[in-house]
């Protein structure tokens, strides 16, 4: 696998994620991890994990709570798709197949809105 892959990777899996930063609370930005929590506060006084994009060593995971807290968001993802799954919430690339990132980009938006309609999206104040 090489390094130009992995780098093409995570960039095509980072540019998913960087529509809803404006809404998000950016995590971190660098050359290996890209990560937005929900600007909701959770019990334990942390903000509620939304996604993350992060380089290995061989692979790109791609990250996304939302279809861990809600399931059925997975209901109707291709085989492909699911094959690339690891554990509940995790999605390991080693290229940017633009099939995969397609169906991962809607992924991202209905997982979004879900968010949304649980209320871990409120509008932010002004400041």
């Amino acid at each position: 696998m090489t390094e130009a892959r992995l780098e093409a990777t995570f960039q095509a899996l980072r540019e998913l994620l960087v529509p809803f930063v404006s809404q998000l609370e950016l995590e971190a930005d660098d050359a290996a991890e890209y990560s937005l929590d929900t600007p909701h506060i959770q019990s334990n006084r942390k903000r509620l994990f939304f996604g993350a994009v992060r380089q290995a060593s061989r692979y790109v995971s791609y990250h996304l709570m939302p279809v861990y807290t809600d399931p059925d968001l997975l209901d109707g993802i291709s085989p492909q798709l699911r094959k690339r799954m690891q554990g509940k919430s995790c999605f390991n690339l080693r290229e940017p197949d633009r099939e995969l990132i397609d169906e991962l980009r809607e992924l991202t938006a209905s997982a979004f809105e879900r968010y949304r309609e649980k209320g871990y999206l409120e509008p932010r104040p002004l400041t």
